[in-house]
């Protein structure tokens, strides 16, 4: 007996239906966001002045509760910052909720709640289960609004360099080819319809690219959760491989063990404060055996740096159990983890979202030693910038047990009548102003302020010239002068 032609047709109807529910998934359509910036750096070679404003385009993930995920580098230095629906290209301001630039990641809101942006758009689920071998899609959008996928493949799970010189964190290392679009600074990682990542660069020619991994974002979103984001703890130390035999033996680290040796120890860090010490040999980590090369066993992704179990696996306030040979006897440590901000540093390895810190007396230029300042010298910097300033920079701790918060420095010296003669002065490092140690640009603004009887300041520095004088009358002259023609600001404190 055959069923009517009604109910048959009804069947088909519902198991076509059927088929298509189920084979309904997220779509780079329904579930990205463009993300236009403008942005605005500051000049660290002539603090007193920022760049031109340069704009920036990229593609969101969306979550839930009309939040969209990015990379940090998207909104670095960011003046404005605008959402834009990927279709109808309805626009809203947006405004940062969640920020964090050692782990490259930031999150959006739109800027008021009178919008159109996410009509017709759905949140991304996350996934975290991405292991080696697998297919991920990346995901972009043409400028007509239709979605682009491009398959790639998960070569290797590693810990590598994110944004920040320092900051190390677990990697995707993903190999395809990936199609060039105006809006393609940061692009969503998907797996099987579900948000796995954020691609952080790519390679042409290698057609090889690193993409920021699930983990890393669940642990920043959950950190956002309470309003009170604490970041991700690093352990603060500098490590040599146990490779060496003769490092070895004087370690007193049988052969068959692995381990690292700890080279240096940074001030107020979490090594610091938990009692490592400089030539203490790190065997084990909350139970995971470290090799020679300072690797362990991760269950999922197999060997990986041991940073991953302090800033990638862990979060500020957990306590880890650190085994170590110290003295050649074994001891154990427990270790509460702790976020070092990047302003208690001694030289700041990155300065975002606020100016370099200065001050300007006479045309005496001084300011707060940071990387970005270095780094103004470009790709070879090491080389390039002042050798006395780079070496500070690699060697803060001869400065930390001086005292120093900052190291303040004379950067450039301008031509001006209460300047005469100290025109080829640049790159030393000050000491005293009138007898007064200099810790900190504050220090230096409060020595000014205090003017000898003479009208004469003194200014010490650590090396060549050793000593200079200025007029207190004549520099109060030429600072008038220098804000009538040009430099609107002669002293940034905060």
């Amino acid at each position: 007996m055959s069923l009517p032609r009604i109910f048959t047709a009804v069947a088909v109807f519902s198991a076509l239906t059927l088929t298509n529910l189920l084979s309904q998934e997220a779509t780079p359509e329904k579930s990205i966001i463009r993300v236009n910036s403008t942005l605005q750096s500051y000049n660290f070679l002539r603090p007193w002045e920022k760049g031109a404003p340069t704009p920036r385009r990229g593609l969101g993930a969306l979550l839930e509760g009309n939040r969209v995920l990015v990379t940090s580098e998207m909104v670095v230095n960011s003046t404005y910052v605008e959402l834009e629906h990927p279709s109808s290209g309805a626009r809203v301001p947006g405004k940062i909720v969640g920020l964090d630039y050692e782990a490259n990641l930031a999150v959006l809101e739109p800027a008021n709640s009178n919008s159109e942006v996410f009509d017709g758009l759905e949140p991304l689920e996350l996934d975290d289960s991405v292991v080696a071998g697998e297919n991920l899609q990346v995901w972009q959008v043409e400028d007509n609004g239709d979605g682009v996928t491009t398959d790639v493949e998960v070569l290797r799970v590693n810990v590598g360099r994110y944004f920040i010189p320092g900051s190390s964190f677990l990697l995707y290392q993903v190999k395809g080819s990936l199609q060039a679009r105006v809006n393609s600074f940061t692009l969503p990682v998907v797996k099987n319809g579900k948000l796995c990542g954020m691609l952080l660069s790519y390679s042409s020619k290698e057609q090889t690219a690193a993409v920021l991994p699930m983990p890393i974002i669940q642990s920043f979103l959950s950190d956002l959760e309470d309003g009170a984001y604490e970041g991700f703890p690093k352990l603060g130390v500098n490590i040599a491989q146990m490779l060496d035999e003769t490092l070895r033996e004087f370690a007193g680290v049988d052969e068959k063990n692995g381990g690292v040796f700890i080279r240096s120890v940074s001030k107020h860090s979490s090594a610091e404060k938990g009692g490592l010490k400089k030539g203490d040999v790190v065997l084990a980590i909350d139970g995971k055996a470290i090799d020679s090369r300072g690797n362990y066993v991760h269950e999922q992704y197999g060997k990986l740096s041991f940073a991953h179990l302090v800033g990638g696996n862990a979060k500020v306030g957990d306590k880890l159990k650190f085994d170590i040979i110290r003295d050649r006897k074994p001891m154990s440590l427990d270790i509460e983890l702790v976020r070092k901000a990047p302003q208690d540093f001694l030289i700041d390895p990155y300065m975002f979202d606020r100016g370099p810190k200065y001050l300007i007396f006479g045309g005496l230029i001084f300011q707060e030693l940071t990387l970005p300042y270095l780094e103004s010298w470009g790709d070879e910097w090491p080389n390039r910038a002042p050798f006395k300033l780079v070496h500070a920079n690699a060697n803060p701790e001869e400065w930390e047990e001086e005292g120093r918060k900052k190291l303040v420095f004379l950067s450039n010296v301008l031509k001006t009548p209460s300047t005469l003669g100290y025109e080829q002065i640049n790159s030393v490092i000050l000491t005293k102003v009138n007898g007064n140690e200099i810790n900190h640009i504050k220090d230096l603004a409060a020595a000014f302020a205090d003017v000898p009887a003479d009208g004469i300041h003194v200014i010490e520095f650590n090396d060549f010239p050793k000593v200079i004088y200025v007029d207190e009358r004549a520099s109060q002259m030429v600072n008038q002068q220098l804000l009538q023609y040009g430099i609107g600001q002669l002293q940034r404190l905060d």
